[in-house]
């Protein structure tokens, strides 16, 4: 059976392969790579799970290893690993907001927290907030609100950044404290300064136009119709989905 193109390529699998759990207990499992490629169709077109081909075997076992992974933390892990030796000298900071379907919108009554959804100009949105490297390959991640403001998420992102680094971002991370926080790490900050602003900085326009592989990275993970427009209720599984596509994104490079 030929490969469909949002299926794993045998050098994708290779890579992740060795990093998925490896001691089934009981009852043998369906093929690991079967299903995986079950959940990667499933966000790739945005449908249900229930519409899940039977060529990937039963959707209810695609969904269930999805989730039961995502709370063993095999998806955190499996980014983590395939991003380890990333090239810091040059890392690049942003977000991009996601609409909310209406079936992601709609939650268990008592929930707690905003489930990583909030109000802003488009509406019901989620953002995510992202760090890459020089070659726009994510580092780390972050889920918020649509209307929670990009310099909030930018010091928990910044801890994943290497002593030394370059920092890319636009005027919306133009603070004292992030400034701050990057020199702590003796990283140099290069983010133009907002127009009310008194005290100016050193800023390289030529440097900074390599930003625009963090936009890229963006584009690259809407690719899949599940990640473009959120349909999960619950903000852990919408995350650990875009952490999957981010291995593979790390994997195909």
């Amino acid at each position: 059976m030929a490969r469909r193109r949002y299926e794993l390529t045998d050098g994708e699998w290779l890579v992740i392969a060795p990093l998925l759990p490896n001691k089934p207990r009981g009852v043998p499992r369906v093929d690991d790579r079967r299903v995986l490629n079950g959940i990667l169709w499933r966000f790739r077109t945005g449908s249900p799970w229930a519409e899940i081909p039977e060529r990937y075997g039963p959707s209810t076992t695609c969904y269930n290893r999805f989730v039961r992974w995502r709370k063993a933390g095999v998806w955190d892990r499996l980014l983590a690993e395939v991003s380890a030796a990333f090239e810091g000298e040059i890392v690049m900071i942003d977000s991009t907001c996601v609409r909310v379907h209406q079936h992601g919108a709609t939650g268990k009554k008592g929930g707690s927290g905003d489930r990583g959804m909030g109000r802003s100009r488009g509406g019901l949105t989620s953002k995510i907030h992202a760090l890459v490297d020089a070659d726009g390959r994510p580092v780390a991640l972050r889920l918020t609100g649509g209307q929670v403001h990009d310099s909030v998420e930018a010091e928990a992102l910044l801890d994943a950044m290497p002593e030394g680094a370059t920092l890319l971002a636009d005027k919306g991370y133009d603070s004292n404290a992030i400034r701050e926080a990057a020199a702590s790490k003796n990283a140099w900050a290069n983010i133009p300064s907002r127009s009310n602003r008194k005290q100016r900085f050193a800023f390289s326009g030529w440097l900074y136009r390599q930003r625009n592989l963090v936009e890229r990275f963006f584009n690259r993970i809407k690719h899949f119709r599940g990640i473009a427009t959120r349909y999960d209720k619950c903000p852990e599984n919408y995350l650990a989905a875009v952490k999957l596509i981010c291995a593979r994104i790390w994997c195909a490079a």
